[in-house]
Order: C-alpha cells, then structure tokens, then sequence
C-alpha cells in the first residue's frame, strides 16, 4: 500500500520494518474515535474558511459512511494500513478523489493520535466508573443484609477483634469509594484537547482550537504545543488509577480465596464462579478470585512499562510513544473483566454466619473488652491489660475460653470483677459498644452505607 506520508522518501519500506512500524493491529480500536474527531476537524475547517461548506459536507457525509460501513461490517479494516488515521484518510481519498485529501489540512498525525487517544480513554473511564458504582451498590446491599453477623476481625492474619461481615465488606466500599473519586479526578486532565498542536508548532492556518475541543465534548484545550502532542500523564494517571483499584481487588480476592477455604469455611463461592479439579472430585476452586490477584501483577506491569517509555523522550512526538496504547488497552481491558467477574460474584456468595460465629467465640478476640471493662471500673489500662492476658493465658492452659471462667477465678485476679462482665464480654455486646465512628457497631455500619449511598448519588 502506497505511504501516505512518501515524498522525502520512496515511502518503500522492507516488509519486516513496515510490520515492525504498523500499529493498524491495536490502534483500529480507536476508529470510531478517528473518524468523530476527523468530522469535527472539517467542520472546523470550514467554519474558518480553511476549505468550502460543501467540502466540509462532502467529507462529513463520507467519513460518516466509513463509519457505518465498518460498524456494520461493509468495510474490513485494512491490517496492511499503517495505523487507523492513515486507513481512514486513504480510505476517504479513495471514496471523494481530491476532496479527502484536504481533510489532514492544519493537523498531524501527532496530535490526532494523541486526541484519539483522550477520546477513547474518556470513553472508557466512563465505563469503568459506571462498573464501580455497580460493584459499590452490590458491596453496600451485601453489608446491610450482614450488618449484625459476627466474625473476627484480623491483624496480622491473626484473630484480634470482633467484628461484623457488614463492617469488613464496608472497607472494601470505602477502597472502591477512593477509586471511584481518582476516575473521576484523571477524567478532567484526561479531557483535554490536543487537537491544533499539529506536529508540534501549531500552524499558520487560522484555527479555531476551542470550537473543534467543544464540538468533541472537550473542557479545555493544551495550552503549550509541543506538550499538547508529547503529554501521555493522562494515560499514567489513568493507570496509576487503575493499579491501585487492582490492589484492592487482589486484597479482596485474597480474603475470599481464605474465606471460601475449608479452614475458615466463611463464605461460599457460587458454583458460576468457581471451578473444580481434573483429579481432586471434592475440590471447588476459587478460580475467578485467583485469577484477580493474579493479574494485578498485569495491570502493574502495564504502569511500568509506559513510565519506562516515557522517562527519558525528548519534545515533541518520538516514534517511542506508538507503545502507550498496547499497555492501556490491556490496562483497560484487564480491569473491565476484572469488575465485571467480582461484582456478581459478590453479589452470589453465601455468607456461613454460624462459622463465622464459631470462629469469633473462640479466639479470645474479646480480651480488649475485658481489659475495657476493668478501665470502665477505674483500673489503668496497662493493668488491665496484662490482667486479660493473664486470663486468657490460663483459658489456653484449661482449654476454654472467657466466657466460661466462673467468676470466682476472676475475682482471683481482681475484685473489680463482678457478674457484669460476662454482659461486658458478649461478643453482639462487644461488636455494639464500638460506636466510636467507623466502628464496627450495627448504628456505624448502617452510618457508612448511608455515607456511601449519599456518594453514588448523581
């Protein structure tokens, strides 16, 4: 296929560099982009004068019938094209004769990749916004229908405090909450116009930048040439946004993984979510959940290797910058299928309460409330607290727990302690009593769900 840009050269590469050089395999996904942005520039250029009305027309009315034409499969895309501007252009030329050749007039590839790019990130910033709040209404009916279900809390994966379910889903609303707010936040830097940059000068034809940006939907325009075309932030917030949302699916995943094992036996994964063993008949494997953790690492990997790409480029457009796109299409990709397995996955679980129960009634997760209980007397809390781990260092001697201790051997140890203790104990007691904001009691829980539903509104 004839170069576009041949002239200075032949335009006749060898067949390996012309491979090497195409982009048409990954950036054809943006050509519903290319084509829209291109529509918008002829307008422009006739509301300037740069070119006719009926011109403008001619090749508004023909980009739009490569567009219908790809969407409904008339017309493949060229995989020997050099990349999706150049297809759409040498396809529009072929359609209208000279006319599409004026089309390219006071832009460059350089800044309509980079426009392209913003257009579909946009896009797809939108969709994954709209999955997270789909994912944080799953969470908060979840925590609501399990607001009173008493399972331990963990620090170092050892049992610490009595919590709820509803508490610990509540967590992951919060981490997903923050997600949804640094979506937002890159949205705005990510909707910004470069159209006009050109190469990396500008023009000398009489543009009008702004009315192209707000026929696009664009809030503002790059102020600075040369960084209109070079900037690729955006792209590294919106996956910096993206790496930390996976962090906290794999955290997620983690804990369902352990939960949904026969050791903790908390949760049940539905069958549509899980798998099972080519030897091992009994085994149910969280598969989906691994599967989240395990590409986390992707997504990361994907942060790293545009970072590296760009740390060392000098202004303005280096061929270098063609691979941003292979690791933000993965990075969206990645997490759309990521968002789109866990929400119903969540939204399908059985929680085993009475587990959860057993669980929590015999790790001793209820010592602090009874270090708590001898302050609430007037004890120090340092006393107090070496008296509790006195106690629950002679339950493990015994084989059993505070619960059962007859109050006189208590009393051994304090006279503080009278028959109120076993109330002050008691685990629904315990997990109550914590109304310091944020804390795991049914009137905090319900204040977080309440908080979080104040936030999804429009």
């Amino acid at each position: 296929m004839a170069k576009m840009w041949a002239g200075r050269t032949a335009g006749n590469t060898d067949q390996v560099a012309d491979d090497f050089n195409s982009s048409i395999r990954f950036d054809s996904r943006m050509y519903k982009q290319d084509i829209t942005g291109s529509m918008a520039h002829a307008a422009m250029l006739a509301k300037q004068g740069i070119i006719t009305e009926d011109e403008a027309a001619t090749l508004i009315d023909g980009l739009a019938g490569i567009l219908a034409d790809i969407d409904a499969g008339k017309l493949e895309i060229d995989m020997t094209a050099e990349d999706i501007h150049m297809f759409v252009e040498q396809e529009l030329t072929a359609r209208l004769g000279d006319v599409g050749k004026k089309l390219h007039t006071a832009r460059s590839r350089n800044d309509q990749v980079a426009l392209d790019v913003r257009m579909y990130l946009r896009e797809e910033t939108d969709g994954i916004m709209a999955q997270l709040r789909e994912l944080l209404e799953v969470i908060i009916d979840r925590a609501a229908a399990f607001e009173g279900t008493i399972m331990p809390g963990y620090t170092h994966l050892q049992r610490a405090q009595p919590i709820t379910f509803g508490h610990w889903l509540m967590a992951y609303a919060m981490m997903i909450l923050r997600d949804l707010d640094r979506f937002a936040d890159t949205r705005k830097r990510t909707n910004v116009s470069p159209i006009g940059c050109c190469a990396l000068a500008g023009t000398t034809y009489n543009t009008d930048r702004r009315f192209e940006a707000q026929r696009l939907g664009f809030s503002e325009i790059c102020r600075n040439s040369l960084d209109g075309v070079s900037d690729r932030d955006f792209c590294l917030e919106f996956m910096s946004a993206c790496s930390i949302l996976m962090m906290h699916l794999s955290r997620m995943s983690e804990e369902i993984i352990l939960y949904s094992s026969w050791e903790f036996a908390f949760i049940e994964l539905s069958d549509a979510y899980t798998t099972g063993s080519s030897i091992m008949p009994q085994k149910k494997n969280s598969d989906m959940a691994e599967l989240i953790r395990g590409k986390t690492g992707r997504v990361y990997g994907d942060l790293m290797a545009l970072l590296t790409t760009l740390k060392g480029l000098p202004l303005a457009y280096n061929k270098d910058m063609q691979e941003d796109k292979e690791s933000l299409f993965d990075a969206v990709d990645t997490v759309k299928m990521c968002l789109a397995v866990l929400t119903p996955m969540l939204a399908t679980m059985s929680v085993k309460a009475e587990n959860m129960k057993k669980a929590a009634s015999g790790g001793f997760i209820n010592a602090t409330d009874l270090a708590d209980y001898l302050v609430g007397k007037g004890m120090p809390f340092r006393t107090a607290y070496k008296i509790s781990g006195q106690l629950v260092a002679l339950c493990i001697k015994e084989g059993t727990v505070l619960e059962k201790l007859p109050l006189e051997t208590y009393r051994t140890y304090s006279e503080l302690f009278d028959k109120s203790l076993y109330d002050a104990i008691d685990l629904e007691a315990c997990v109550n009593r914590r109304i310091s904001e944020g804390g795991t009691s049914r009137e905090s829980v319900r204040a977080q769900i309440a908080y979080v539903k104040e936030k999804l509104k429009p």
